[in-house]
């Protein structure tokens, strides 16, 4: 009941919009029995794609997405023979009008029920002319007159848990039947999505090559190399002192060490074992531990995903974290991570200052460049996923990122 109340709502505000650009098209029509109009007509075609975008954004959060037609023609004569304008110019039309009066139908039904419901605690409060049912059929003057409300309360109260979802449905059947795209427009835009999607996913592999590369380069291999150098000094030394021999082997075995340890890293940084050896919570667990900031780590995740999709989520929330501990400034961290259907949804919220952007923004947690984001981001559409971050100046930062996880 709820849900369809909050659709109804948001369908009259969306209705309310969709008088304006109506009002304005008729302003528009108007005006070109003198000539004016052809200078306005744009202006309200514009207006009526932004309502209808607004409805399509609606209709996306309660079912099927609605994916938007192209961008309007250049052209006037296009514009106006476009048969995507043309659906949206009758969607304005129904929806200003049905659209409208079903939300204040909507609206009125719970008032209704609440006023009839609650009649008997104050009728004898307000003047006698106020002193009626929701329906005002007739003038409450006694306790019995004012008992007889009560059950039209529970009346209203029956319309609505049995009629709200009907009319949220017929409320958005003229968006869903006019502002769908055209036979072939859904494949289309799949396909450009796809192409996008396995370039980002091939840059983000070649990203990770290159970072492999590095690590292995800069660390493990330096370590190895002064390894060699030691062990040929020790050598050399073993002659003719061997305390300086001693000294060098010890150097030697330090210097090896500190490379198996970062080869460690950089074998945990291909795929963690904890993450293939027991769960995404548990390697979560690891990750919140060894991270500067305090974080907390709320996961309820029943069984396991695709081992593909763990690996990204870990990646994210590592990335994440990492952005939260050298750009926020925060005191304190939450990751929640939740399996809702087929996605797995992941979410990680801090204190901090704010203010993060992806690559060509400025500062904030993901750095002056956001490149990190930026893999995120990357990372995320390779898996079909998607990646919102809300950061505002002075904080807090809530990147939000679903991953489809379906066996």
């Amino acid at each position: 009941m709820l849900d369809s109340l909050e659709h109804l709502v948001s369908g009259f505000g969306t209705g309310i919009l969709a008088l304006v650009a109506l009002l304005w098209l008729a302003v528009t029509a108007l005006a070109c029995l003198v000539g004016v109009g052809l200078l306005l007509l744009p202006s309200a075609l514009h207006a009526v794609r932004a309502v209808a975008d607004r409805e399509r954004a609606r209709l996306s959060r309660w079912g099927p997405e609605v994916i938007g037609p192209p961008p309007l023609p250049s052209g006037l004569r296009a514009a106006v023979t476009d048969r995507a304008v043309r659906r949206e110019v009758a969607w304005v039309a129904v929806h200003g009008v049905l659209g409208t009066f079903l939300g204040v139908v909507g609206l009125t039904l719970p008032l209704n029920a609440a006023h009839d419901l609650s009649f008997p605690l104050w009728w004898s409060l307000v003047p006698e002319s106020a002193a009626t049912a929701a329906a005002g059929w007739w003038t409450v003057r006694d306790w019995p007159g004012a008992l007889l409300v009560l059950p039209m309360g529970a009346g209203w109260l029956a319309v609505i848990l049995l009629g709200m979802p009907a009319l949220a449905r017929l409320q958005a059947w003229p968006g869903r039947r006019l502002l769908r795209p055209g036979a072939g427009t859904d494949l289309v835009l799949r396909v450009a999505e796809l192409t996008a999607t396995r370039a980002a996913a091939l840059d983000a592999h070649a990203t990770e090559l290159r970072r492999i590369e590095r690590s292995l380069h800069d660390g493990t291999q330096n370590r190895l190399v002064a390894v060699t150098v030691l062990i040929g000094a020790a050598r050399r030394a073993l002659a003719r002192d061997p305390a300086d021999a001693v000294a060098a082997l010890d150097r030697a075995q330090d210097a090896a060490e500190q490379a198996l340890a970062e080869l460690r890293a950089v074998v945990r940084g291909i795929l963690p074992p904890v993450l293939a050896d027991r769960s995404l919570p548990d390697a979560l667990t690891a990750l919140a531990a060894d991270c500067p900031v305090p974080c907390e780590i709320d996961a309820d995740v029943p069984g396991r995903c695709a081992a593909s999709v763990e690996a990204t989520a870990y990646f994210v929330v590592a990335e994440a974290l990492t952005n939260v501990a050298r750009h926020s400034g925060a005191r304190r961290a939450v990751v929640t991570v939740r399996r809702r259907d087929d996605r797995l949804c992941l979410t990680v919220r801090d204190d901090g200052r704010g203010g993060a952007r992806e690559a060509g923004g400025s500062g904030g947690s993901g750095g002056s460049g956001g490149s990190g984001l930026t893999g995120i981001r990357r990372r995320t559409e390779a898996h079909d996923g998607t990646m919102e971050l809300a950061s505002p100046t002075g904080g807090p930062t809530t990147l939000e990122v679903t991953l489809p996880c379906g066996s």
